[in-house]
């Protein structure tokens, strides 16, 4: 794709600032990646392309997220723009926490913008922060916009599955499986920090997945003591090692902090190792680009069957549609079950 920004003109059929026809196919439809970067985003891009070319559609990507909108940043996206994008973590869109469009202001000039433009709908790629933004956005522009989550945190309201959580999994599998071996070489405790911020769901799946002895999240508080005592149990049974893996952020004070309390009661040296963004980047899982796929044509059918803006996530594995009006009530729980099985398998 060319870097170069290109300023789209409307149709010579399209008058600015009108909404197309209730029941009509849209002439163009603009993609954006907004909030915090998820592999598997351009595999979405490349579905939400290619998936509107063949309903005759062009596809208008908007660079750096919702600033870009509000800027101007439109280039038209040709079938041929997205290929070999499909394997790639990242962006090609670039992405972006844009402060005014938390305005209405923000937001209203970026609807200008779509409309003189002749950008009639929406596919707006992010995790729960740019799924706010988008409620508001839809609300006020009446614009139809459809919401795909992509976060690696897995938490995006509305969806049982965010794209990018599969990959940022086993990166940090990838990561415990390696530093097991030096744990256990060394007689040492591996305090191992995974993303999530408000969130556990990496923290659990990496935990499970890597045989943790613990696992700590922001959702559960942590009882050190009981930590403590498990960890001197795992000793007395011939246990060399313990990997136990925290979730990022002030409500569980973090990696560090944890392992400078526990290491002095069980009288082990314990390191931390800080995952950080790496879990981010990198190529994303054949999870993450199928249902990066799926709901990137997904996203593009239901504008054209007219649908109401909605979230268009994963239910059980099938494709759902929540809409937005509703989507920031849904937000995914995390199933403490899985907390007691990493305890249980770690014996």
């Amino acid at each position: 794709m060319d870097s170069e920004l290109i300023k789209v003109s409307p149709d010579s059929s399209a008058t600015p600032g009108q909404d197309r026809v209730a029941g009509a196919k849209p002439r163009r439809i603009g993609v954006l990646t907004a909030g915090g970067d998820a592999p598997g985003m351009n595999a979405a891009i490349r579905a939400v392309v290619r998936t509107a070319g063949a309903y005759g559609i062009e596809a208008i990507g908007i660079q750096r997220g919702f600033d870009g909108l509000i800027y101007g940043y439109l280039e038209p996206l040709p079938s041929r723009a997205v290929a070999n994008i499909i394997q790639r973590g990242g962006t090609i869109l670039e992405t972006s926490r844009s402060q005014e469009f938390m305005s209405p202001a923000g937001r209203a000039r970026a609807a200008a913008n779509a409309r003189h433009r002749g950008v009639e709908a929406f596919v707006v790629i992010g995790g729960d922060g740019t799924l706010a933004g988008a409620v508001a956005f839809a609300e006020e522009s009446k614009l139809s916009v459809m919401f795909i989550p992509a976060s690696i945190d897995n938490d995006v309201p509305g969806s049982d599955y965010s794209i990018g959580f599969d990959t940022a999994v086993n990166t940090g599998l990838e990561a415990i499986d390696r530093i097991r071996d030096t744990a256990f070489a060394g007689e040492r405790l591996f305090f191992i920090e995974v993303m999530g911020r408000d969130s556990g769901f990496i923290a659990v799946a990496v935990a499970l997945g890597g045989g943790a002895e613990a696992v700590i999240v922001p959702e559960i508080k942590c009882d050190l003591d009981e930590l403590c005592s498990r960890i001197k149990e795992s000793q007395l049974r011939g246990k060399r090692s313990s990997l136990i893996v925290v979730s990022e952020g002030p409500r569980t004070g973090g990696a560090i902090a944890i392992a400078e309390s526990v290491k002095s009661r069980v009288g082990m040296p314990a390191r931390v190792v800080v995952l950080g963004h790496i879990q981010r980047g990198g190529a994303p899982t054949s999870r993450d680009r199928i249902a990066a796929s799926r709901l990137g044509t997904a996203a593009v059918r239901a504008i054209v069957d007219g649908r109401e803006p909605s979230v268009v996530g994963e239910d059980r594995g099938a494709v759902a549609y929540v809409p937005l009006s509703k989507a920031l009530e849904r937000r995914p729980a995390l199933d403490p079950s899985l907390i007691e099985l990493v305890s249980l398998l770690s014996v």
